[in-house]
């Protein structure tokens, strides 16, 4: 019984060390960091909220004469949704690219979870994009100094394929919309 009681110390050292080791091993790398908002905004003005009322409460009236009352009461949440996004400025956060993967607010996406990246252009601001394939997010969006585009383009090439995908028809659908039916004018007083 003593033997077993002396090798117990000698095997605890043994997995300490096994354990520093592996610590080392999978140590993390980070190569390349930035502060940035969390999502893309835009201050809007009185009358995009305006005319979203007016659309949303026409669409409203059409659905209760319907009697589709869970559709009005859906339109309305999501309605106050776009309120609140359009409204409260996002947080700034930090996104690093490691040899691990990608650490955006406080989550590491794998790079064996993740897809094809490419970059866009959003209410302004330097957008990057890139898949996610499991879970949610399905599409990680880290806005992006315009500057640091080419040295986040030579590390994430080592690790994911740079390239743009087709757009969906509810892209377009979405697009088309948006032109043919502006909320607010694009022209500044």
């Amino acid at each position: 019984m003593q033997t077993a009681n002396e090798n117990q110390p000698a095997a605890s050292a043994k997995e300490e060390i096994s354990m520093e080791k592996l610590n080392e091993e999978i140590k993390t790398q980070v190569l390349f960091s930035w502060k940035a908002l969390s999502r893309p905004f835009k201050v809007r003005t009185r009358e995009f909220y305006t005319t979203a009322g007016s659309i949303i409460f026409l669409l409203c009236i059409i659905f209760i004469f319907l009697k589709e009352f869970l559709l009005v009461m859906a339109i309305i949440a999501f309605s106050f949704f776009v309120y609140i996004l359009s409204t409260v400025k996002p947080e700034e956060v930090e996104n690093q690219i490691t040899n691990k993967g990608i650490f955006n607010a406080g989550k590491l996406y794998f790079w064996d979870q993740l897809g094809r990246f490419w970059f866009g252009d959003s209410y302004d601001s330097r957008v990057l994009f890139i898949e996610n394939f499991e879970g949610l997010p399905p599409r990680l969006i880290l806005l992006i100094n315009h500057k640091d585009e080419e040295n986040i383009t030579t590390i994430l090439k080592k690790y994911l394929i740079n390239q743009k995908p087709t757009k969906s028809q509810l892209e377009k659908a979405g697009e088309w919309l948006v032109k043919k039916v502006p909320l607010e004018s694009t022209t500044k007083p």
